[in-house]
């Protein structure tokens, strides 16, 4: 029997809330210690912010490395991933017949950032195409590696895509793109918290992952990681303070030094990271994990059972992950579909349209039981027939 991990989180019970990836849920304990840092702060925000900040950031740093397994000034912490994308993109630097190379399963608002990007520049920002049904994981990096060209600069890819939850085989790209001289920037904003992710053995230059979905920490929390050999060619989307750190004020490295400080902000999320990791750990969470793996396995074979449409993961029993996606008809109006579920069943699930292609994609956190997903079947078993476009 499941342990009821929906005590520990302050969702509404009267919500099936299958949406975890879109914005995360923070657990009563870490939110807690969340209002504690706002508190402290508040007590005395010029000792807080003006004194005591770089030590409290560098222990927040520290265990977010040691969770990561990376340095700790290797990590700088940022309002979220879309944030980090940003700094990379203008700091790069491109020029007329650079190439970004990414796949079409990327996140919209980074798609925009660099689309806004290659305009200025005159470079040019390229989808390579991975259908579904996806191939294996070694097949998509061969396709992928086969379209990198003469001219790419760089590969952005997502860990794990948004629209479609597909695990992207980044370790593997990485690799081959290090020996041809590429840089490599993974958007992990779905990975940490959902899967193991070890920093230092994936060797990507860019990575930036959320702590406020999978990794349980309050809204506003995520970093962005640089490997030592980059950390020169970023530049701060906001200059303040840091951009001339003085032996007084260096914490001794630049990267840190541009990032940590870009004006008066609440650093609380950030600072709580420490306290979502020890929550994850007391909690035991690699098996807790499991079990949502294991109901989200049973929730997609379920759903193509329902649809009679194949599954888009090579093999459902090897989707070692919390959120998956799964095909609709295509005739399916979504938008009425989505708001039906809502107002009418109190699911929160989002419908996605993708490519042409309609998909719902269902998140298991550990306050999710198969009351959920069974709530969702019956739902879209009334729903689906009522809601085809003519």
């Amino acid at each position: 029997m499941r342990k009821p991990y929906s005590q520990f989180f302050l969702l509404d019970p009267q919500i099936h809330f299958l949406n975890h990836g879109s914005f995360g849920a923070c657990p009563r304990p870490v939110f807690a210690a969340y209002q504690a840092w706002q508190r402290l702060l508040e007590d005395q925000p010029v000792l807080f912010l003006g004194r005591d900040l770089p030590r409290y950031d560098q222990l927040a740093r520290q265990a977010l490395g040691a969770y990561l397994n990376v340095p700790a000034n290797d990590l700088a912490y940022v309002p979220n991933a879309t944030y980090a994308v940003n700094l990379v993109a203008r700091s790069i630097h491109l020029q007329p017949g650079d190439e970004i190379l990414t796949s079409d399963h990327e996140y919209g608002a980074c798609d925009y950032t660099w689309e806004f990007i290659c305009q200025q520049s005159g470079a040019s920002y390229r989808h390579h195409p991975i259908p579904l049904p996806a191939n294996s994981p070694e097949d998509i990096a061969e396709q992928f590696w086969a379209d990198v060209r003469p001219n790419t600069r760089l590969i952005f890819l997502s860990h794990i895509t948004s629209p479609t939850a597909l695990t992207l085989p980044v370790q593997n790209i990485c690799a081959r793109a290090r020996s041809a001289g590429i840089l490599t920037f993974i958007d992990g904003a779905h990975a940490p918290g959902q899967i193991p992710l070890d920093l230092s053995s994936l060797q990507a230059d860019f990575y930036t992952g959320n702590c406020h979905k999978w990794m349980l920490s309050p809204k506003g929390a995520g970093f962005l990681y640089a490997a030592p050999s980059v950390q020169s060619i970023l530049e701060p989307l906001v200059v303040s303070w840091g951009y001339k750190a003085t032996p007084q004020t260096t914490t001794g490295s630049r990267f840190i030094d541009i990032m940590q400080w870009t004006g008066t902000h609440d650093p609380a999320a950030a600072l709580t990271v420490p306290s979502a990791i020890e929550f994850m750990q007391i909690n035991n969470w690699p098996e807790v994990a499991k079990e949502c793996q294991a109901l989200l396995q049973q929730t997609l074979s379920d759903l193509s059972s329902l649809t009679k449409l194949p599954p888009i993961y090579p093999d459902l029993t090897l989707l070692n992950q919390q959120m998956g996606s799964a095909p609709l008809p295509p005739n399916t109006d979504t938008n009425l579909l989505k708001t039906r579920l809502y107002e009418e069943y109190k699911i929160e699930v989002p419908i996605i349209e993708w490519q042409k292609q309609k998909l719902i994609r269902v998140s298991i956190q550990a306050y999710n039981t198969q009351a959920d997903t069974q709530a969702l079947l019956e739902a879209l078993q009334t729903l689906l027939p009522q809601v085809q476009l003519s």
